[in-house]
């Protein structure tokens, strides 16, 4: 797989590390410390999902930049502990820890994503309508974030969406993070605003749902369909994922980076949706 597209849109998956890959993606043999090795022999860019997780080592930062060529970029989520559990308050230490460690990839470094949860009309309906606390937060929030690097905001509310966030993104140059997710709306819906593109880039996540993709999975696997949960595409996103394709393109003629990532959940593999998502931008490009 070297897909092809313009200079300025950079495809990959998220994460890499997927046994289920092996004998599809990966040759059969291929080891986990090896695999981000030939992963940058096929795809120029990874989304680096583990970081929510955990806090990286410097040893691992290193070997990730030691096993990739020249141009290869890394984006990465910021650790949970900043978006979730301290929720932007009081966590100026593991900010500067995160970017202290991510600094180390250099010029492979690129944009840093704070992934934000859902709230849930049930459990707030104010803050649901309005977001105002989550404003409240990031506008508190955002001069830590140094300038010279790129960050991202992925928010689980369209409601969200409005000046009052929007403004304080456009104010440091961060993106709003548009994601296939289906409590937001799509950038499908949203490239007419010319309000919403808040930098000099934009983010892309297709994401899917992941409750209906591990129950569909689940039953293909009972069913005797399936032997590995994220070995070959199991639901067919032909349809909406070419809706994304002219928006995208417009961006591209503008000349803004654009940067795009599959998961797992999307549509069953990840390698396969970079695959279908090729395949429909470049119709598009002859259309």
């Amino acid at each position: 797989m070297h897909p092809q597209f313009p200079p300025n849109l950079l495809v990959g998956t998220s994460s890499w590390s997927s046994p289920d890959w092996c004998g599809t993606f990966y040759p059969d043999s291929t080891e986990p410390g090896e695999m981000i090795r030939v992963y940058a022999n096929k795809l120029p860019t990874v989304e680096i999902d583990t970081t929510w997780y955990h806090m990286p080592s410097r040893k691992m930062v290193e070997a990730w930049k030691a096993k990739t060529p020249e141009g290869f970029i890394f984006s990465a989520k910021v650790p949970s502990v900043i978006s979730h559990d301290k929720y932007l308050e009081g966590c100026e230490a593991e900010l500067n820890e995160f970017i202290s460690v991510m600094s180390i990839l250099e010029d492979k470094l690129g944009p840093l994503i704070l992934q934000f949860p859902y709230v849930a009309k049930g459990k707030d309906p104010e803050e649901y309508r309005t977001g105002a606390d989550f404003t409240r937060r990031l506008k508190g929030f955002v001069d830590l974030l140094p300038r010279e690097f790129k960050w991202g905001i992925e928010i689980r509310n369209s409601r969200w969406v409005q000046p009052p966030l929007l403004d304080i993104l456009r104010s440091r140059d961060i993106s709003l993070v548009f994601i296939d997710y289906y409590t937001m709306d799509p950038l499908p819906k949203l490239a007419h605003r010319d309000d919403i593109f808040t930098s000099p880039f934009v983010y892309i996540r297709f994401l899917g749902n992941r409750k209906q993709m591990d129950a569909a999975v689940k039953a293909a696997q009972e069913s005797g369909q399936r032997k590995r949960d994220w070995g070959s595409l199991l639901k067919d996103c032909t349809n909406q994922m070419k809706r994304w394709v002219p928006p995208i393109k417009s961006l591209l003629t503008r000349g803004m980076p654009v940067y795009v990532y599959f998961n797992n959940h999307y549509a069953g593999y990840a390698p396969g949706s970079v695959e279908l998502f090729e395949k429909l931008f470049n119709e598009e490009l002859q259309d």
